[in-house]
């Protein structure tokens, strides 16, 4: 009996040490890394109506952040990794800055879409001193260059490298005369700088420059004061700096003489547009299409750049820490597929990711800049906007 009760003794103890060492062997789950974000927008007021084809859209922005969240996640499936995605949604006359002060320090990594004025102020406070602030909203040079800041890197494309892209492809067409028709808005008058600077730096002519000061009916315009307005001399195309829209659509097919229009409508220079279908864009394109019910805006379009980059770079660092991620991006490593057929990058001299952009007409793509023949040492993306010998921004 006793002999008995020792075998089973012995056996039990050896149940357990088995069970042990099989618990030891086996592998355990790696620990899921979470990377944390934030889309801070403001709201803004609807302009007045001039044209029912395009109606008011509130939300831009906000469902290109909801993709990318949703592509980084698939992603993430693989590296043991969960991006979460905080909307902050700030009413008009609301307090931003309040706003993004709440924000806490937990989350270091802030998809800002709010009027360009503000973004310094935010990258200014204290709040600020640890996160890193992805622009997804502003064209200001001055952003990139003069008032740049360390904290925040930029996602759609500057006026400076707009205006150069069209410039390349008007040199290409001789079309290099050139006559300006300025906006009463600032933004207006800083689009204008942005194409007088591109005159300058491809040899092109400004053959005349009139600033829009008309305020009267449309109908009237249509029919008489636009011909009137445009009798100058000789000019290959017309540009417009008009970034309301107040009257710029207007100018097609009723100038003095028959020229293309250019600049903010015509022929414009975009970050994206519903036309562009090349290099698995057509994609996007629909899957955005499906889930919102409308086309992809330049808006939408940056803040899915702007959390995919955050993606591709916690992956590639195996970081969620700010620091690790944005020098990451900041470094030559980094690439981010953006559906143009290279490869985007940020600009270490100023946090610009630079892109191809498309040359667009309201129903089709006519191009794509830069446009071949533009040649650079490092990259010819680079030939559009500020490179690092232009910069003023000064870290």
């Amino acid at each position: 009996m006793i002999y008995r009760y020792f075998v089973c003794w012995i056996l039990s103890w050896a149940a357990l040490l088995g069970a042990v060492n099989a618990a030891e062997k086996k592998p355990v789950p790696p620990k899921t890394q979470l990377i944390k974000m934030v889309y801070l927008a403001q709201e803004r007021e609807a302009p007045a109506a001039l044209s029912n084809l395009d109606p008011f859209i509130q939300n831009k922005g906000e469902p290109g952040a909801d993709l990318a969240v949703s592509d980084n996640n698939t992603t993430g499936q693989f590296t043991q990794q969960r991006y979460e995605l905080k909307k902050v949604i700030v009413p008009t006359g609301g307090d931003l800055l309040k706003a993004f002060e709440q924000l806490g320090d937990d989350i270091g990594l802030v998809v800002l879409n709010v009027p360009a004025e503000h973004i310094n102020l935010l990258a200014d406070s204290p709040t600020a001193r640890n996160k890193l602030l992805f622009d997804a909203a502003s064209r200001d040079d001055e952003l990139r260059g003069s008032q740049c800041r360390r904290n925040v890197l930029h996602i759609l494309p500057s006026r400076a490298m707009r205006a150069d892209a069209l410039a390349q492809y008007l040199l290409k067409k001789r079309w290099q005369k050139w006559f300006l028709v300025v906006g009463p808005t600032p933004a207006d008058r800083l689009y204008a700088d942005a194409v007088k600077r591109t005159a300058k730096r491809f040899g092109m002519k400004l053959m005349e420059e009139k600033t829009w000061t008309h305020d009267f009916d449309s109908h009237r315009t249509e029919q008489a004061d636009i011909a009137q307005f445009t009798q100058v001399g000789d000019y290959d195309v017309l540009v417009v700096a008009d970034e309301q829209g107040l009257f710029g659509d207007y100018l097609d097919y009723r100038t003095w003489l028959p020229r293309p229009v250019i600049g903010t409508q015509g022929l414009i220079a975009t970050a994206w547009h519903r036309t562009h279908e090349q290099w698995g864009a057509v994609q996007l394109q629909n899957r955005f299409l499906e889930t919102t019910g409308r086309w992809m805006e330049e808006e939408d379009y940056a803040a899915y750049l702007a959390v995919r980059a955050i993606g591709e770079a916690s992956v590639r660092a195996k970081s969620s820490q700010v620091q690790a991620i944005k020098d990451y991006m900041l470094s030559n490593a980094f690439t981010l597929q953006g559906y143009k057929g290279v490869p985007l990058s940020f600009r270490a001299w100023d946090g610009q990711l630079r892109q191809p952009i498309l040359l667009a007409a309201p129903r089709s793509l006519v191009g794509v800049a830069p446009i071949e023949g533009f040649l650079h040492p490092k990259t010819e993306l680079d030939t559009l906007g500020y490179d690092q010998p232009e910069t003023t921004c000064h870290y």
